[in-house]
């Protein structure tokens, strides 16, 4: 299995954007990008040449599915699992979240100490 390495976070608030680069950095031994919008994202995205991507879903200007979409015309989301992080979690919103491409959705509030880990099984089931 490939070793997963490198994550684009990419999370407009700065207390949220700063605990999920520590957790995955610290706690998951991963190289992060954070971007605090979906437009830095699309800037930077070929450059860091992300393994996964996390991607907000409520953010101002571009919001997570518009900065997927935007991605996608950059680099091939096909050979990249992305997961969408968001405090709606109502069943429709989710599956609204799937369909657009997103492997798996974490819940906000996260907890920093599981995040790798959650990240790690969706990498696993992305790359059994």
């Amino acid at each position: 299995m490939i070793e997963l390495k490198r994550i684009l976070h990419v999370e407009d608030d700065p207390s949220i954007q700063a605990v999920a680069k520590v957790a995955l950095e610290a706690i998951g031994g991963f190289q992060v990008l954070s971007c605090a919008s979906g437009q830095q994202a699309v800037e930077e995205v070929e450059d860091f040449a992300p393994q996964f991507i996390l991607l907000d879903v409520m953010m101002p200007g571009m919001g997570g599915p518009e900065t997927l979409a935007k991605l996608g015309q950059r680099v091939d989301l096909s050979t990249i699992p992305v997961a969408f992080m968001t405090a709606k979690v109502q069943p429709g919103e989710i599956e609204n979240l799937r369909k657009l491409g997103a492997q798996d959705v974490i819940i906000k509030p996260f907890d920093p100490m599981r995040l790798a880990s959650q990240i790690q099984a969706i990498w696993k089931t992305w790359h059994p």
